[in-house]
């Protein structure tokens, strides 16, 4: 089997999401199987298996996407895996797996905050302004892939796709690795609110931040890099009066776990996700997490593993976090948590999609 694997979206300089799940994704398929990968720069290879073969193409967002299968079809991939769905499918000679990992930006077409292309943000938006082009695209594959069975019950609802959908989560890194000893959640009531994630406004920052109002004995860390001026002084703006809120302006792996092992609940207020990354990141380290009430939390923290408030009520979030105030509650949420995550691993989500791709040459 030939098995091409599009390894364009990571990003050397620093991960985001898309980054983060196409290399780890990659690396744990690697070591199942003989893969080809296709990267657009060659810092991509040192994310990559060490001596991995690779072609070398334009990158997604170049004018020559929609010709991408025409141009792997001279290499005679089998099979080709895109860990998202930009790939132009015209003419392709091979079977193919495309990568949606919500619908996020259909219900929310802003674009993200760190392009700036004018002419890229405005197709962005044409792309996203309803559902037919998603459904085009995604029609184009032989199998759609996505992160969650949250996501893959959206997908059907909508009528997302007519081909067969599989699911490969995401997975935590394993942040215990960075510490000398394990978060004691017993220990000391919670002081620290710790915030990973974008500041785009489907990510409701907004509630986390308004909700310090109740909790002056509380510190909120945003622990992501700022956002583009304009949004971080709006978002200032909104702290209240006394509120203790830390910018840590980007953290590394290492600063991550710190911050997590100290005294603190992982929080988030957003209104969509995917799969919810940091959830599980904090339950490998015990850490109680505090999170909106939609599925796909209670899918990735488990229905005992986290408290759940209304996104929209600052107050109710603030009541939250004060619940664990009680220790016993506190080791509660992170045995089940800590249990609950184990599911979760990228060899699990590598064998998954190898399953896929065999399925698909049979």
């Amino acid at each position: 089997m030939k098995l091409f694997y599009d390894a364009r979206y990571i990003r050397p300089d620093f991960h985001d999401g898309i980054s983060r799940y196409t290399t780890e994704l990659a690396n744990a398929l690697a070591k199942q199987t003989k893969v080809t990968f296709i990267i657009s720069e060659e810092k991509q290879l040192g994310l990559l298996p060490d001596s991995a073969d690779f072609i070398k193409i334009h990158p997604p967002i170049s004018p020559l996407e929609p010709l991408t299968s025409i141009i792997l079809n001279k290499y005679k991939p089998d099979v080709v895996f895109s860990p998202l769905f930009s790939m132009g499918t015209v003419g392709r000679k091979f079977k193919l797996i495309l990568t949606s990992h919500d619908m996020i930006y259909i219900h929310h077409p802003e674009p993200p905050l760190d392009i700036g292309n004018i002419i890229v943000r405005l197709g962005w938006r044409a792309f996203y302004s309803n559902i037919l082009p998603m459904r085009i695209t995604l029609n184009s594959a032989d199998i759609v892939n996505t992160v969650s069975e949250s996501a893959k019950k959206e997908f059907e609802a909508a009528n997302l796709t007519t081909k067969p959908v599989i699911v490969t989560p995401n997975a935590p890194r394993h942040l215990e690795e960075l510490l000398d000893e394990l978060p004691d959640v017993g220990k000391h009531a919670p002081r620290n609110i710790v915030y990973m994630g974008a500041f785009i406004s489907y990510k409701n920052v907004e509630t986390l931040i308004k909700g310090m109002k109740y909790l002056p004995e509380y510190t909120l860390h945003l622990l992501s890099h700022l956002p583009p001026e304009e949004r971080y002084h709006e978002l200032v703006a909104m702290i209240p009066e006394g509120a203790k809120v830390v910018w840590h302006k980007g953290v590394t792996d290492q600063e991550y776990a710190e911050v997590l092992a100290d005294n603190a609940i992982m929080a988030s207020a957003s209104l969509d996700e995917g799969f919810g990354l940091p959830v599980v990141e904090a339950h490998t380290l015990g850490v109680p997490t505090v999170l909106t009430d939609m599925p796909v939390f209670h899918e990735v923290a488990g229905e005992d593993g986290a408290l759940f408030f209304d996104a929209h009520d600052p107050a109710d979030f603030a009541q939250k976090v004060k619940q664990l105030d009680d220790r016993a509650l506190r080791e509660k949420l992170s045995a089940a948590a800590k249990k609950h995550v184990k599911m979760y691993s990228w060899d699990t989500s590598a064998t998954t999609l190898l399953a896929a791709i065999t399925s698909l040459l049979q």
